[in-house]
């Protein structure tokens, strides 16, 4: 399984739209700040508001790269469809 999803800051200010074959483990490195450097560190990046699954890899990039040309209204509206009170779906 391949995953696209879409991670937000605590207050839900800024958005981040990643792909990963392990969800799990990408949240923890997103939460662990494992690369203090990275975009993700450097706003507090790690709840986990949107994600979707994908059978091939080919797919999920696609998405991916089909959600971050969006407009951050197009995207709140793609995660209030799922997650209408931007819940953190990794606790859940």
């Amino acid at each position: 399984m391949y995953y696209v999803y879409i991670t937000t800051n605590k207050n839900n200010t800024t958005l981040y739209t990643g792909v990963s074959n392990t969800l799990e483990r990408r949240m923890f490195e997103h939460i662990e700040k494992e690369n203090p450097n990275s975009f993700t560190a450097k706003y507090n990046i790690n709840k986990l508001v949107y994600y979707e699954t994908f059978s091939r890899i080919k797919d999920a990039i696609s998405a991916e790269k089909t959600i971050k040309g969006w407009k951050r209204d197009k995207k709140i509206k793609l995660i209030e469809n799922m997650n209408p009170e931007w819940n953190d779906l990794f606790e859940e």
